[in-house]
């Protein structure tokens, strides 16, 4: 469960199958262009519709980067989305979602030993893989914490409790959400390569803010699919020895852990706030928006009267209001091009 960011609904958006016939179609262009920059193009728009399909917030944040550095987290984000279904999404079998993963690594090492986008495509790396294979040649993001990314991915398919949020952070989070942040922190850049080990600790904080919000918001759906977030020793001092979320008299106790994680997780919105100068002048923007509209909802959570009864959500107006107003033409612009 990525997160870069959530999708609005948890429910299936795309099928398998429509992801497939994305896939299809996507390579036949590609390859039929006429130069690498062409390719790069078409990936990009799929990308971005891939983007915006999938979530309206960080669709919204990204408006506000420079077009190139754009055109990268969209690849970026589409190259996570996918196997995020895979393990959230489609109604496969455990084994099957292990394996799919396993062949997206294989592709994904396939395309690293390539020199180009059309090589990439040549020797059957589906699209999205080609397009990100392609950032981290670019960006020189380093290529193991793609791997990350899928262990983490594998561990929703066989997952595990966690005895401690430091145990959630290093053995989920890590994978799941800060190596996320790493691809964004060398795509946006520093502005004296001095700044960029603090843009990097910048980047961990808010991917561990983020990752935590998504966790508090979906405890409940996290639960039907046998997954446990909330780390096992705030659930025993609560006097909660084997979570559920059902039963309504485990509530307040719940209820109780909600709040304190909610509190913890303002402490990484801030911490990541504070070194924010520590990347370039124009990635500035889009990376506040992205901290005041999750940390929106991270409060709204921490607030809310019905608990984990709720899947909470950031109204649209309420995004907006944190938004620069200096910059509220590029969003109808956005979606006008869309």
């Amino acid at each position: 469960m990525n997160k870069l960011s959530a999708q609005t609904n948890k429910e299936e958006v795309w099928s398998q199958d429509q992801w497939w016939q994305i896939e299809l179609e996507t390579h036949r262009r590609a390859l039929a262009a006429n130069s690498d920059a062409e390719i790069w193009e078409i990936l990009v728009k799929q990308s971005r519709a891939v983007l915006k399909k999938y979530s309206t917030s960080f669709f919204i944040v990204t408006r506000f980067l420079p077009p190139a550095k754009r055109a990268q987290v969209e690849a970026i984000y589409a190259a996570v989305r996918y196997p995020d279904e895979v393990v959230d999404s489609f109604p496969l079998s455990q084994m099957r979602q292990t394996r799919l993963l396993g062949e997206w690594a294989e592709h994904y090492d396939t395309a690293l030993c390539c020199n180009s986008i059309r090589e990439s495509l040549e020797h059957g790396v589906p699209c999205f893989v080609a397009g990100f294979a392609e950032v981290v040649r670019e960006c020189r993001i380093p290529p193991e914490h793609y791997h990350a990314f899928l262990d983490a991915m594998r561990l929703d398919v066989w997952p595990r409790k966690f005895a401690t949020l430091d145990d959630l952070i290093d053995s989920y989070i890590y994978g799941s959400a800060i190596v996320v942040g790493y691809f964004l922190a060398y795509v946006y850049g520093s502005p004296k390569p001095q700044d960029f080990d603090r843009a990097l600790k910048s980047a961990r904080h808010l991917g561990i803010a983020l990752q935590l919000t998504n966790f508090l918001r979906d405890v409940a759906e996290d639960q039907r699919r046998h997954r446990v977030y909330l780390p096992q020793d705030m659930l025993r001092a609560e006097g909660i020895e084997e979570m559920d979320a059902s039963n309504p008299g485990q509530l307040p106790a719940l209820n109780n852990v909600l709040r304190k994680l909610a509190a913890l997780t303002e402490n990484y919105y801030e911490a990541s706030l504070a070194d924010l100068d520590a990347f370039n002048h124009d990635s500035r923007v889009a990376i506040r928006a992205c901290i005041d509209v999750y940390r929106q909802l991270n409060r709204r959570i921490a607030d809310s009267p019905r608990g984990i009864q709720h899947r909470e959500s950031v109204p649209m107006r309420e995004k907006f209001r944190v938004l620069p107003k200096s910059k509220y033409w590029r969003l109808p612009l956005a979606y006008l091009r869309a």
